[in-house]
């Protein structure tokens, strides 16, 4: 036991004479990895799949590193994810327009071990969280009406509702992996600038949605508004729950239109990122 804490305390005083912190910001970009079904795209003639991942898009990232001596660190970061428009579902028919897309407004944060393969190059992989955000839903509907529905609201044939909305999608709190391999440039005994590929494999489950903006207009066949605000977030149309639920089980006799099964949607990627490094002095051996 005596030799135990030896050990430890010689280890714990050599991280503290010869540990080093480090502070760096960097921005990049990331496509999406282990991409999934998001919705489909829809025409007169044909029906496509619709693939994606939310991890795409633009981060932006803080991160402290320590390293306990030349090669071993470790790394905390927090960062922001402004993700790129995912394709749910897109129609194109002649009675009927819709373009709905989602996307990522999120923050995460990662805890990593770093390893320096040499004074340039290298690594780290650790455990990944998402701290809060959303999933980000806008949503265009056009639908022409027959002529029923025209004489019903007075209007000429060729006219049309026009519906905008926004739904913002939250989760479960997700645990998933981060790796990197990055190279670093001293630009003099302080400052370094790095460039490093990096890798998300996360997963979400969703746990409820709002609708945050809802507004249906009747326009005429030339656009001109006939109707304006035939339906709000205060009077939302039949079909249409403010807040929804999501769960695992629903009995066969569910007949609450708030609860949805759940589903996970991906938020895996595959980025470059640049930035600059700040370090500090080394401790001081006494």
């Amino acid at each position: 036991m005596k030799h135990l804490i030896a050990v430890c305390a010689a280890f714990l005083l050599s991280s503290v004479s010869y540990g080093q912190w480090q502070v760096s910001a960097s921005s990049g970009y990331a496509i999406g990895s282990a991409t999934m079904k998001l919705g489909e795209r829809i025409d007169a003639s044909s029906t496509e799949n619709s693939y994606g991942s939310y991890g795409e898009g633009t981060n932006f990232q803080l991160r402290g590193t320590y390293f306990f001596d030349d090669s071993f660190g470790v790394d905390l970061s927090v960062g922001y994810l402004q993700g790129t428009d995912q394709d749910v579902s897109i129609v194109d028919l002649p009675s009927t327009e819709v373009n709905a897309v989602a996307r990522a407004r999120a923050f995460g944060a990662s805890a990593s071990v770093v390893y320096k393969f040499t004074n340039n190059i290298y690594g780290r992989f650790g455990a990944l969280l998402k701290l809060g955000g959303k999933t980000e839903g806008v949503i265009y509907q056009k639908s022409v009406f027959s002529e029923a529905e025209a004489e019903a609201f007075g209007v000429p044939n060729g006219s049309y509702s026009e519906t905008n909305y926004k739904e913002d999608f939250h989760g479960h709190f997700p645990l998933g992996f981060v790796g990197a391999l990055g190279y670093k440039y001293d630009l003099d005994s302080n400052f370094s600038i790095f460039a490093e590929v990096e890798y998300y494999g996360i997963s979400l489950k969703r746990k409820d949605s709002e609708i945050s903006e809802f507004n249906t207009d009747v326009k005429l066949p030339d656009g001109t508004v006939a109707v304006s605000g035939l339906f709000t977030i205060d009077n939302l149309p039949e079909g249409f729950n403010r807040n929804t639920t999501y769960v695992d089980e629903l009995s066969n006799t569910n007949t609450d239109p708030t609860q949805e099964l759940s589903q996970k949607v991906p938020y895996s990627s595959f980025g470059l990122n640049i930035g600059v490094t700040y370090k500090f002095a080394k401790a001081s051996k006494e």
